[in-house]
């Protein structure tokens, strides 16, 4: 009934089946690799951040001493604009154990448990141009995940074959020589057993085949719709990200720098007071590290 067949089919089906799985995996990996290295390329901007907010601070510790020697301001201004600069000094230290810790959990990856190798130190703010969104949703059908259904179906078409194959009887013989004692003769044997009622033995295991069968197709579409919805939010993540990263570097963090360099000359003159000062670095700074999340958000969406 061509159940030799069956079998040889099934087999060769779930042997195809593991290298979509293994393609799986592998893209898995590759993107947890991406995520991993984007952690410390976070760590190394950040501890940057902290270093240009340093300088600035220490600037204004070193204008604060100035305007109390000269009676000019309270040793309250110096005070805080020291508690300030050892906040940097914080921020820094914290981006460099992140930075220790990022590399420790890449190198685990490949089971290393000391790393030494050294990372470049890439530029997430730039980011790429992508292909439309109709254009990356035409992709998505190539993808291992929706290929790994087709593999699928082969098995369980292979399987629902092997069930039908079930309903045919075989056929059992046997064929021997048997020696008479009584007589002194020898004499041929045969004989022939057919199992009755095998098709109707059968009929479960080929609905159940069927049934599974028709679930798949089920499967595949809702795999199919989450994928596509996953696209969806990941595409618009990017270009709203994108968006924000372009418009931080052109207009806003220009204007900031500016600003704090007029601050800064308005203050050794007297003509602001501290606090004015010290606001314009924080929203300089505090633009700096937004506009690196966007960035960030970005490459994530990307991987």
């Amino acid at each position: 009934g061509g159940k030799l067949e069956a079998r040889r089919t099934l087999a060769q089906s779930r042997i195809d089946a593991l290298a979509l799985e293994r393609e799986v995996r592998r893209l898995d990996l590759l993107a947890e690799v991406a995520r991993r290295y984007l952690a410390i390329v976070s760590a190394m901007r950040q501890r940057e951040i902290a270093q240009l907010d340093i300088a600035q601070r220490t600037r204004t510790v070193a204008g604060a001493r100035r305007r109390l020697e000269a009676g000019a301001s309270p040793e309250s201004v110096v005070l805080t604009a020291q508690a300030m600069l050892a906040r940097a000094e914080l921020d820094r230290a914290r981006a460099e154990q992140r930075l220790a810790a990022a590399r420790q959990h890449l190198a685990a990856l490949w089971g290393e448990r000391a790393p030494t190798f050294e990372v470049v130190a890439t530029d997430p703010r730039a980011l790429p141009r992508i292909a439309g969104f109709g254009e990356l949703a035409d992709l998505l059908q190539r993808t291992p995940e929706l290929a790994q259904f087709t593999g699928e179906q082969r098995i369980r078409e292979a399987r629902l074959q092997l069930a039908r194959t079930a309903a045919t009887p075989d056929l059992d013989w046997q064929v021997g020589v048997r020696r008479l004692q009584e007589t002194d003769d020898v004499a041929l044997v045969g004989s022939v057993s057919m199992p009755l009622g095998a098709s109707t033995r059968a009929q479960p295991e080929i609905r159940q085949a069927q049934a599974e069968l028709v679930s798949l197709e089920i499967e595949r579409e809702a795999r199919g719709l989450a994928l596509y919805s996953t696209l969806a939010e990941a595409h618009g993540r990017f270009l709203s990200a994108q968006v924000e990263v372009d418009r931080l570097q052109r207009d806003v963090l220009p204007r900031l720098a500016r600003a704090e360099a007029a601050a800064e000359r308005a203050y050794r003159a007297g003509a602001i007071s501290y606090l004015e000062w010290a606001q314009l670095q924080s929203e300089t700074t505090n633009a700096r590290k937004q506009q690196l999340e966007a960035a960030l958000d970005a490459q994530r969406a990307l991987i």
